[in-house]
């Protein structure tokens, strides 16, 4: 057109060159733009800021938009498009609030982007982000837009990527009509960790309503089923998939070893895996921290070296995380080392975590705090909580004061912090000074997480709290308990009460261990043994905090006793009791 004498190019000529430039080519348009006078044309200035929003010169787009007289709707959606690709979440939502004060409509493309900004944003408050989120939900509804499947899962992903209660939405859901099968996917996506029965509830009704799941919906799926207590419902999954022509999908065995490890069963992930006829990294990484999870760190060592793949910074934790599991301290110190000078591999804030734990949990605790200060970046609560739990382990009173503080400041609403330290305290008879920081705790209305446990009978969920205070059997639990407790008394069961409140009698000390959530549990399940998944001769039990002492002794005790396998999974790892053995060798 240019070397045409009559033939010169107009505004939609440029905007259609704009669209296909890269940015070198952008600016030379650009210049030309201006020479022949175009540079007011809002389509040309649309096109701009696209042009440079792809080639991550955002604030080059913003001086483009900013300079316009007058903005059409396509100039806010490239512009909100803009800080979204940027990851500028929260100037994303700022050009729409400031839109939506000047009175402009908006559309599909707008709603799109304003939730994909919320995602994986940086500087994004959670509070404020939710609440914005809420609103532009509220607004969609309004406009009708909520109803285009895009618009909805844009939407659920969002929420629940900012934490949100996706259950409201949850009954919503199950009144529309909807047979969009990507629509029901980001549904079940959202639930998959929240709340793993509903999601697999939305699966099976998915299936009533005639929908053929795809391999997305087959992968979130088996995501959920990571957070049963047992295997059973994998396994059925496991079987849908083969059925549909999906056994050989990566991604699926990748699902299957992951769900497999979570739910308890080792040898099913090591089966899926030995099984596998091409590996990506995923699987590799994915057994890698299975075994870690199982307290099999020789395995995974013994794994590594036949990876055929190179490693990235997940390998490394999977094996961190092994060795810190099993007390591996030199095997873990060699591993960090070989990250950089072997791989390539510069260690990460959850890298040093590891290893913070791994020096920490081994009682070289002054060697993990030497670490902490050489790392390059700031320590994160991940860090710091390794640490504490370190100092808790060992009755570092005084670096634990350290560890505490940096928590609060991260993270003042977590009761970790609380808790440590008044059991740091009460291990070594500070009573006193324990009795404080509970009560410093209650003062700044942090709630400790209440201890739950779970265990399936006869294809049901049922939840424990301390006492069962909340179960309908619970007068028949706790006597047998008390029956179960005396025989184990016999063979050397000696209740762990150190940690129990100083200002109540001793028996109501042990009548509070006693009733632990983890032992309510078993007992349920002793009661309940021809119910179980796999005849009886397995109890599985997951537990949402971190096992005590105490319960570890009985549970070890009560598996000699009761002649049964009892693996409890709680929010650290899976403990096999089985012979009055614990895998983790008490070390955890």
């Amino acid at each position: 057109m240019l070397a045409e004498r009559d033939c010169r190019p107009n505004d939609f000529a440029f905007t259609s060159v704009l669209s296909s430039c890269d940015y070198l080519c952008g600016k030379q348009l650009h210049a030309l733009v201006l020479k022949m006078g175009l540079g007011a044309s809002v389509y040309v200035i649309n096109s701009l800021i696209t042009m440079s929003s792809k080639s991550y010169k955002v604030e080059e787009a913003w001086t483009l938009f900013k300079s316009l007289s007058c903005w059409s709707l396509v100039s806010w959606n490239s512009m909100i498009a803009g800080f979204q690709l940027a990851k500028l979440g929260m100037h994303a939502v700022g050009v729409f609030v400031k839109m939506h004060h000047e009175g402009i409509g908006f559309n599909r493309a707008t709603l799109l982007s304003v939730f994909s900004s919320l995602c994986g944003s940086h500087g994004i408050d959670i509070n404020l982000g939710l609440k914005f989120c809420f609103q532009v939900y509220c607004l969609s509804v309004k406009t009708g837009f909520i109803s285009e499947v895009e618009v909805a899962t844009a939407f659920m992903k969002a929420y629940s990527e900012l934490g949100g209660d996706v259950s409201e939405f949850y009954h919503l859901f199950l009144e529309t009509s909807c047979q969009d099968i990507i629509f029901w996917t980001s549904m079940i996506t959202a639930l998959a960790e929240l709340d793993p029965a509903k999601a697999f509830f939305l699966y099976r009704r998915l299936l009533r309503e005639g929908l053929t799941p795809d391999l997305y919906t087959f992968s979130i799926v088996l995501k959920a089923c990571a957070g049963f207590v047992t295997e059973q419902h994998a396994l059925a999954i496991h079987s849908q998939v083969i059925k549909a022509g999906f056994k050989d999908e990566t991604v699926l065995r990748n699902a299957l070893i992951h769900a497999y490890a979570r739910c308890g069963s080792i040898a099913l992930s090591k089966k899926v895996f030995e099984e596998m006829g091409c590996r990506d990294l995923v699987s590799w990484n994915s057994m890698l921290k299975a075994y870690g999870l199982h307290g099999k760190a020789k395995e995974a060592l013994q794994l590594f070296p036949q990876m055929d793949l190179k490693p990235d910074t997940a390998t490394f934790v999977a094996l961190l995380s092994a060795c810190s599991h099993c007390g591996m301290v030199e095997e873990g110190l060699r591993i960090f080392d070989s990250m950089f000078k072997d791989h390539g591999i510069i260690p990460q804030l959850d890298h040093y975590a590891c290893m913070v734990d791994i020096l920490g949990r081994a009682g070289r605790i002054v060697e993990a705090e030497e670490l902490i200060r050489r790392m390059p970046m700031e320590p994160d609560s991940v860090v710091w909580s390794a640490l504490l739990g370190s100092c808790r382990k060992h009755g570092e009173t005084q670096l634990a004061k350290t560890a505490v503080s940096k928590l609060k400041q991260m993270e003042p609403e977590n009761s970790l912090g609380y808790v440590q330290m008044s059991n740091i305290y009460s291990s070594g008879g500070r009573f006193k000074e324990a009795g404080t920081i509970r009560k410093e705790m209650d003062g700044s209305g942090v709630r400790k997480e209440p201890g739950l446990s779970w265990i399936e009978v006869g294809n049901q969920v049922h939840e424990f709290a301390s006492g069962g205070r909340h179960h309908p059997q619970r007068e028949a639990i706790c006597t047998k308990l008390q029956g179960l407790i005396g025989q184990l008394k016999e063979i050397g069961y000696v209740p762990e009460i150190s940690l129990a409140l100083h200002d109540i009698e001793e028996e109501h000390k042990q009548e509070q261990l006693f009733h632990h959530s983890e032992k309510m549990a078993l007992v349920f399940a002793v009661m309940n043994e021809g119910k179980l998944h796999g005849g009886g001769n397995v109890i599985r039990i997951m537990k949402n905090i971190r096992i005590c002492v105490d319960c570890h002794n009985f549970m070890k005790l009560a598996s000699g006793f009761l002649q049964k396998e009892i693996i409890v999974r709680d929010s650290n790892r899976f403990h096999h009791f089985k012979d009055s053995i614990c895998s983790c060798n008490d070390y955890w």
